[in-house]
């Protein structure tokens, strides 16, 4: 598309039709410079999800990438998506979309900045400084605007994301996310230990606290409930003759990643649906992103029978609050697919959380973010976390309803999040 020169900021804006247009070099050194520069947002992610059919028109993800230049020199820029529906968000708003269609009015195609079919939370508006990010942000809003659609949506973004979209207007919405930290509470809750005023930050360590020193110094930290409960579900996989072993990037094997690509496909196919993500997208990421994964595959009587894929980050971030320009040694592990060809009782917990768990501990991981939903999880030491999506919609009365409901539904999660609290899994005051 033709580049528009905002002469109010000296940016050149241009939306690109797919990510391939975008340098993959000038990409990716824009995304090191961001507070969280997860992996889901490399160029190698996002052409992988085009080149493997995943995330295209055809499956109604229609790629746009809106870019901020100023002569060769990429500023800003996001990943956009024209959507043909809402499936694979994981913030819902099918309400919305009735609501439009009970009006005679069109809510498709509406415009989603976001990872397709990955809700973890990170950064979606690459940008070399504040000034850049707000732009950003307007020009996104213009281009919707010429291009009459609907809305826009951010979903999952980081806190300067989130800033952003506030500063030029948009609705915030929350969801409730359970993320596990390689840290003991001391405070009663699930809060990590408060460093000394002044203190610097432990590499990979928020808060500056010190990590398990194995599963069972982790296990010793819960209520004796929920210790026990683990335990019994461990031994349950145990004695069903389940052992695991796991491989990490280049070590995940042709015929490991074939296996782990059925259990997927399987887990959907059961649940009537197709699998989001191709097998081409899998050996896009074996080949272009295998520092990435992590493969759990359990076994009986050295026969596969069920797998979990992890995704993993273990690279420098910049520093947030105290110390902005120092960068940090992040380490982070995401669950992000399972599936199974036998059923055996508590192997979904063993292979989605416990191997993680114990692995991300015996390797220094910071934090284990176990995905979308689930208040299960806090069985399994996830606590819940906050995560934030950003909303503009075109049509003023629907704007303003959607204000009023996202106050409400705001409130609700405020409460939600009080009431989690008080149900810790961890023996409260110990560490």
């Amino acid at each position: 598309m033709a580049p528009v020169k905002n002469n109010s900021n000296d940016y050149v804006t241009r939306v690109l039709t797919c990510v391939a247009e975008v340098p993959a070099a000038a990409w990716n050194a824009l995304l090191a410079q961001q507070l969280s520069p997860g992996p889901f947002m490399r160029h190698e992610y996002l052409a992988a999800m085009e080149q493997s059919k995943s995330a295209v028109p055809a499956t109604g993800w229609t790629p746009r990438f809106v870019t901020l230049w100023r002569g060769d020199d990429l500023h800003a820029a996001c990943a956009l998506y024209l959507k043909a529906h809402s499936y694979g968000e994981y913030v819902f708003d099918w309400a919305w979309a009735n609501a439009y269609e009970q009006h005679q009015l069109a809510y498709y195609p509406k415009a989603l900045v976001a990872v397709p079919f990955t809700p973890v939370p990170g950064t979606r508006l690459l940008a070399r400084d504040t000034a850049a990010r707000a732009a950003l942000v307007r020009a996104l809003l213009a281009w919707c605007g010429k291009e009459k659609l609907s809305s826009l949506h951010l979903l999952f973004g980081a806190d300067e994301d989130v800033a952003a979209c506030a500063d030029a207007g948009l609705m915030l919405r929350h969801t409730v996310q359970f993320h596990w930290k390689n840290v003991a509470p001391t405070l009663g809750t699930a809060v990590p230990s408060l460093p000394p005023e002044g203190a610097r930050p432990a590499l990979g360590r928020p808060g500056g606290g010190t990590g398990w020193a194995s599963f069972d110094d982790f296990l010793a930290s819960l209520s004796q409930e929920k210790r026990k409960k683990i335990r019994q579900e461990r031994r349950k996989v145990a004695d069903a003759g389940i052992s695991f072993r796991w491989s990490e990037g280049p070590d995940i094997s042709a015929a490991d990643w074939d296996f782990f690509y059925r259990c997927y496909e399987r887990t959907y196919l059961e649940h009537g649906n197709a699998p989001y993500l191709t097998r081409s997208f899998f050996r896009s990421m074996a080949k272009d992103m295998p520092e990435n994964w992590l493969l759990f595959v359990a076994e009986r009587a050295g026969r596969p029978v069920a797998t979990s894929l992890i995704a993993v980050h273990a690279g420098s971030a910049r520093s947030a609050g105290r110390f902005p320009s120092e960068m940090t040694v992040e380490k982070v592990a995401y669950g992000r697919y399972w599936g199974a060809l036998e059923r055996v009782d508590c192997l979904h917990f063993e292979a989605c959380y416990y191997q993680p768990l114990q692995w991300c501990i015996e390797h220094g991981y910071a934090r284990f973010e176990g995905g979308a939903q689930g208040e299960h999880k806090m069985a399994r030491a996830l606590m819940p976390v906050r995560t934030t999506s950003a909303h503009w919609l075109a049509h003023p009365a629907f704007a303003d309803a959607v204000e009023r409901f996202l106050e409400r539904e705001g409130q609700g999660i405020a409460s939600y999040m009080e009431h989690l609290d008080e149900r810790s899994p961890f023996r409260q005051g110990k560490p």
